[in-house]
C-alpha cells in the first residue's frame, strides 16, 4: 500500500503544471506522511541521501502524526528499496522484517499541500490566494538562499537579515507575501520546513516578556563578538549615552563619553532623551530578532557619544549657536580618538523650522564634511553626517494631520553634504491591549506616518532631500478612521536609558530611521576601510530601492518632473547592507574614487597684452568594458544601468545662495553617459569645447538621452546625484563611455588662484544589471580589466 502510495504521490508531483511559467519544479518534491501514534518524525530522515523531514503535527484526539518529508528526485529509488525491503527481502536475525522501525510507524504517503507545512492556528492562514501576510517561513539551513531567490524573483519583501531567526540547524525568514506565492516557492525550491503566520511583534517583550527583559538583553550581550578598540565608531551627537547598559558598555569607552559644555553629564538622564534609544540601534540594530535569535551576533563597530543637548537644570542651546555646538563636538570626538573612522550621526533638528534655504547650522555641517572647519588643516578627515529628517507631529485625531507638504524637512538636515534620513515602514501586525479592531496608519512599504518631506521647496534650486528612508515605524488607526495612536507593536525594539529598570523600550520616527542607517554605514567602513566618506555616502544612495509601492507611483506617471517631486518624499529609496557590498555575476558594480581639479586660471597674450579668464578645467572619462556580444545576443532585453555621484561642496550660505545653487556650492560635478547613436567623437565634443572635431565632420546637436527614471534637468541642486537607465541590450552596447564634468561653483568666480585652482575629490559608482534573466555579466568583464577603473583626464575650456 505504501509503495503504490509514494508512486502515486510522485506521479502527481510530476504531472502537475507550473503554478507560475517562470518556474520549473526543484529536483525533489515534499511528501505528507501519516504516522501512528508515538512515532517520531525525524527518525524518517535519511541525510545521507537528502531525505529529510520539516513540518509535525499531532491530532489532538488520535494523537497520530502528521509530518512533511522532502525526498530528492535521485532519493527515491532510497525509499522505495526500504518499502520494498520491508514488503519482500529476507528477515533479519532475529526474524524480523528489515527496516521495521523505520516502516511500520508510517500509515500514510501522500503528496504534501501548503496546509501540510502550515503549524500555526488553522484560521490564521488566509483563504484567498493574494491575501498578503507576512509568513514566517522555516528553512533548513544551507537552502535559504534557494528559497529567497525564488521569492525575491516573486517580488515578495523579505526581511533584512536583521530580522531573521539563526537556529543550528533552522533559519526563520519573515517574508511578506501572498498565499500563491509560497505555493510557487513550494513548487520550485527545496529547503522549506514549516510555515506560521508572523504574529510576533516587540509587544512582547514590553508586556508578556517586561519582568524578564534583563535576561534576555544578558542572553544577546553574551552571544555578542564584540569589536576591538580601533573597529569604526558611530558618533552620536544627541543626549548622552547610559553607558551602564549591558548591551552598549562593551562597545563604549568611558573616555569616549564626551560633553558640548563640559558642565553637563554625559549620561542621558532627563525627560524626552532619546541618546541611549539611538545607541541601541546604531549599535545592534532592531533588537526584536537578535533577542530571539541563539547565534553569535558579530560586531565590528563602535560607539562615541557626544553630548550636545542641555542637562537637566541648564537653559535650552541658542538656535544661532547650534552650528559652533555641533562643531565643538566633532572636534571633541576627533581630538580624543584622532586616528579612528568615525560616522556622525545626529537626530536632532530645530522643530518647525524649514530647511529650504542654508542656515548657520546647515552650513556648519556642510562645512564640516568637507573638512573646511574652522581649525581644520589640509589634512583634516572629511566626515560622513546622517541627519534626521524631522518628525511630523503624533496628532490623536486624523482630522488634526495637515497637508503632506505642509511638513517640510527641519534644520538642519538640509545641508548638501549630510545623508537626510526619512522614514518608511514595513510594521504592519498590531497585537497591543486594548487596540482590537485598529489598522496600521501606513499600508505595508509606505512612508513612515512620522517622515516629512521636500515637497515644498523649489525643484531646482534644492537638494532632493531625504535622500533615503529606513524603518521609522508605524501608527495604528482606530475602526472609524478618526483615532490615531503610537503603540509598541508598531514600532522598534532597542535600549533603554533605564538600564536597571527597563533595559528593552520601543522607539520609532526618524530618529530611529537616522540610527539604523548611521549602523549600516558604519559596517560598510568596517568592510571596506580604504573608501572615502564621499564613497560610503556614494554606496548607500546607490544600494537604495524603492519599495513596491514607491515604485508604482514613479510608474504611474510618465512626467519626469512628477517623478522629481515623488523623490522628495522617499528619496532613492531604502539602501541595503546585501546590495552595497554584492558584486554578483548579474550585478556588476565599478567604483571609482578620484581627484577632479574643475577650474583653472587661463592666460592668452594678445599684441603683448597678457589677460586673464576664468573656466573649467578638466573633465575625466571612463570606459565602461560592457560585453558587447552578450549585450547583443540580448538585443531586446531590458539592462538597468544605476549611476550615482558623491562629493562634498564648500559652502557659502550668502544671500545669493537661495536663488541660485551655484553660489552655494564651491563646485559642482555632473556625469554625462554617450548616447546609443553617438560617436565618441561627437560625445566628447559635445562635452568639451575645446575638443575639435576632424575635418568634414560637421556640428550637429545631441541626441536625445531618453530612459532616465528622473532625467538630467533633475540634476540641479545637491552633492550627490542618482539616477538609473532602462533599456535594451542593443541600445545599451553602444553606451560604453561616461564622463565627470564640472559645472559652476563660486570657487570658479574668485581671482584668487589658491581658491580657483583647487582640488576636489568625487566617488563614482555605476551599476549594470539584468533584472528578469540571469546573464554572467562579471565573468567576461573582470577578464578584460584590471582592478581600478581606469580615467582619461581631459582639459575643457
Amino acid at each position: 500500500m505504501l509503495l503504490d502510495q509514494l508512486r502515486a504521490a510522485f506521479q502527481e508531483v510530476a504531472e502537475s503544471p507550473s503554478p507560475d511559467e517562470r518556474f520549473e519544479r526543484s529536483a525533489g518534491a515534499y511528501y505528507e506522511v501519516e504516522l501512528r501514534k508515538g512515532a517520531d518524525a525525524e527518525n524518517l530522515d535519511k541525510k545521507n541521501s537528502g531525505i529529510l523531514s520539516g513540518a509535525a503535527k499531532r491530532d489532538a484526539e488520535t494523537e497520530k502524526l502528521t509530518a512533511v518529508l522532502f525526498v530528492p528526485d535521485e532519493s527515491l529509488p532510497v525509499l522505495e528499496t526500504i518499502l520494498e525491503d520491508y514488503r519482500a527481502g529476507p528477515l533479519t536475525a532475529r526474524d524480523k522484517p528489515q527496516h521495521k522501525s523505520y516502516v511500520e510507524p508510517i500509515e500514510g504517503i501522500r503528496r504534501a499541500r501548503l496546509l501540510s507545512f502550515w503549524t500555526d492556528n488553522p484560521v490564521a492562514l488566509p483563504d484567498d490566494p493574494q491575501a498578503q501576510i507576512w509568513w514566517e517561513v522555516w528553512c533548513t539551513r544551507g537552502f535559504e538562499g534557494e528559497v529567497l531567490e525564488v521569492l525575491a524573483q516573486l517580488e515578495c519583501q523579505i526581511a533584512d537579515d536583521d530580522y531573521r531567526l539563526t537556529f543550528p540547524e533552522t533559519i526563520v525568514v519573515p517574508v511578506f507575501a501572498r498565499r500563491t506565492d509560497i505555493e510557487v516557492a513550494l513548487f520550485a525550491c527545496r529547503g522549506i520546513t514549516e510555515l506560521r503566520r508572523g504574529s510576533d511583534t516587540p509587544s512582547f517583550f514590553m508586556e508578556e516578556e517586561r519582568e524578564n527583559q534583563h535576561d534576555w538583553a544578558s542572553d544577546l550581550a553574551e552571544r555578542v563578538a564584540w569589536p576591538g578598540a580601533d573597529a569604526p565608531r558611530v558618533c552620536l551627537l544627541d543626549t548622552g549615552v547610559n553607558r551602564a547598559h549591558v548591551l552598549i558598555e562593551p562597545a563604549l569607552a568611558e573616555a569616549d563619553l564626551l560633553t558640548a559644555n563640559p558642565d553637563w553629564v554625559p549620561t542621558d538622564n532627563q525627560v524626552d532623551s532619546h541618546g541611549t534609544e539611538m545607541a541601541g540601534l546604531a549599535l545592534h540594530g532592531d533588537l526584536f530578532a537578535a533577542l530571539q535569535d541563539q547565534g553569535e551576533r558579530p560586531l565590528r563597530h563602535r560607539l562615541e557619544s557626544v553630548r550636545i543637548m542641555p542637562a537637566d537644570g541648564f537653559p535650552p542651546n541658542e538656535p544661532a549657536r547650534l552650528g559652533t555646538i555641533t562643531s565643538t563636538a566633532i572636534a571633541l570626538a576627533e581630538i580624543q580618538n584622532p586616528d579612528s573612522d568615525r560616522i556622525f550621526c545626529m537626530a536632532i533638528t530645530n522643530e518647525e523650522v524649514s530647511g529650504e534655504r542654508g542656515t548657520s547650522w546647515s552650513a556648519s555641517v556642510d562645512r564640516a564634511a568637507i573638512g573646511r572647519m574652522e581649525g581644520d588643516d589640509a589634512n583634516s578627515p572629511r566626515r560622513l553626517f546622517f541627519i534626521s529628517a524631522g518628525n511630523v507631529p503624533a496628532v490623536m485625531n486624523f482630522a488634526d494631520l495637515q497637508p503632506f507638504e505642509n511638513y517640510p524637512i527641519e534644520d538642519p538636515a538640509q545641508a548638501w553634504n549630510a545623508l537626510t534620513v526619512g522614514g518608511y515602514t514595513q510594521k504592519q501586525i498590531i497585537d497591543d491591549d486594548g487596540l482590537d479592531g485598529y489598522q496600521p496608519m501606513a499600508p505595508m512599504g509606505e512612508l513612515s506616518p512620522y517622515s516629512r518631506n521636500s515637497l515644498a521647496w523649489v525643484q531646482g534650486k534644492t537638494p532632493v532631500k531625504p535622500e533615503i528612508v529606513m524603518e521609522a515605524g508605524n501608527r495604528a488607526r482606530s475602526v472609524n478612521g478618526q483615532s490615531l495612536v503610537s503603540c509598541p507593536s508598531l514600532e522598534l525594539l532597542t535600549t533603554g536609558s533605564e538600564a536597571d529598570r527597563l533595559p528593552i523600550v520601543n522607539f520609532a520616527a526618524t530618529s530611529a530611521a537616522t540610527a539604523l542607517a548611521s549602523r549600516l554605514a558604519a559596517r560598510l567602513k568596517a568592510d571596506h576601510p580604504n573608501y572615502w566618506p564621499e564613497t560610503i555616502r556614494a554606496l548607500m544612495v546607490h544600494s537604495a530601492e524603492w519599495t513596491e509601492p514607491m515604485w508604482q507611483r514613479l510608474q504611474a506617471t510618465d512626467s519626469l518632473r512628477e517623478k522629481q517631486r515623488l523623490a522628495r518624499c522617499f528619496g532613492y529609496g531604502v539602501p541595503s547592507y546585501e546590495r552595497a557590498t554584492a558584486s554578483a555575476t548579474d550585478h556588476l558594480a565599478l567604483v571609482a574614487q578620484q581627484v577632479i581639479q574643475p577650474y583653472r586660471r587661463k592666460i592668452t597674450i594678445e599684441d603683448g597684452v597678457k589677460t586673464y579668464s576664468k573656466g573649467f578645467n578638466e573633465c575625466h572619462y571612463y570606459p565602461l568594458p560592457w560585453p558587447k556580444e552578450i549585450l547583443e545576443q540580448y538585443a531586446d532585453q531590458d539592462f538597468i544601468l544605476k549611476v550615482t555621484l558623491s562629493y562634498f561642496i564648500e559652502p557659502n550660505p550668502g544671500r545669493a545662495a537661495a536663488i541660485d545653487p551655484q553660489k552655494y556650492q564651491s563646485f559642482g560635478l555632473r556625469f554625462d553617459l554617450k548616447r546609443p547613436q553617438e560617436s565618441e567623437i561627437r560625445f566628447r565634443a559635445g562635452i568639451n569645447a575645446e575638443e575639435k572635431l576632424p575635418l568634414g565632420l560637421a556640428t550637429a546637436a545631441r541626441p536625445n538621452d531618453s530612459g532616465w527614471q528622473f532625467g538630467p534637468s533633475s540634476i540641479s541642486a545637491g552633492s550627490i546625484h542618482c539616477d538609473q537607465w532602462i533599456g535594451s541590450g542593443a541600445r545599451l552596447a553602444s553606451r560604453d563611455l561616461i564622463c565627470v564634468k564640472p559645472v559652476g561653483g563660486w570657487w570658479k568666480e574668485r581671482g584668487n588662484k589658491a581658491v580657483l585652482e583647487q582640488q576636489a575629490r568625487y566617488a563614482l559608482v555605476v551599476t549594470l544589471a539584468s533584472p528578469d534573466v540571469e546573464i554572467d555579466l562579471y565573468t567576461p568583464i573582470a577578464a578584460e580589466i584590471t582592478p581600478k577603473i581606469p580615467v582619461e583626464i581631459e582639459l575643457t575650456n
